[in-house]
């Protein structure tokens, strides 16, 4: 059937993978820095995960990365921190089957929410998450500064 896959976390193998699937989100990245980033991840599961969907040939076709968020004026939450699902495999429940294992990866550790951030020109993904029954609470800036030398 088509759209079947299987969620699990992301292992080094599935490297190369995540890395074309980053470019498809517009965040190109190499297979090598990909592979070590899981390999640290993996050490931290209880607070962050990467979770890959693979196809029944063992191919990532999409993942979601989730993590928890600690503030001091409010109380522990999940945050989504990114998901892609390939463009060949798009409107086939991927994308779905990797948001309810964030939420069931966030419910598992007692957190009562799952927070996420979406670029405004992406309007496929907005309806996407509504869809799922995501509310947008707000709307604001994002900044960044590169430090050390280092880019942005």
């Amino acid at each position: 059937m088509k759209g079947e896959c299987l969620i699990r976390f992301a292992v080094r193998d599935d490297a190369a993978g995540i890395a074309s699937l980053s470019g498809q989100l517009g965040y190109p990245t190499d297979a090598a820095e990909v592979g070590a980033r899981i390999e640290l991840l993996e050490t931290r599961q209880e607070r962050q995960a990467v979770l890959v969907a693979v196809d029944s040939a063992g191919s990532a076709i999409g993942y979601a990365q989730i993590g928890t968020v600690d503030y001091v004026y409010h109380e522990a939450f999940a945050e989504l921190m990114g998901l892609v699902v390939d463009v060949a495999h798009r409107g086939e429940g991927v994308g779905r089957r990797l948001m309810e294992a964030a939420e069931s990866w966030a419910a598992e550790r007692g957190l009562g929410v799952l927070s996420l951030r979406s670029n405004v020109v992406r309007a496929d993904a907005h309806a996407f998450y509504e869809r799922l029954g995501y509310e947008r609470v707000k709307t604001q800036y994002s900044y960044r500064k590169a430090l050390k030398g280092r880019r942005v």
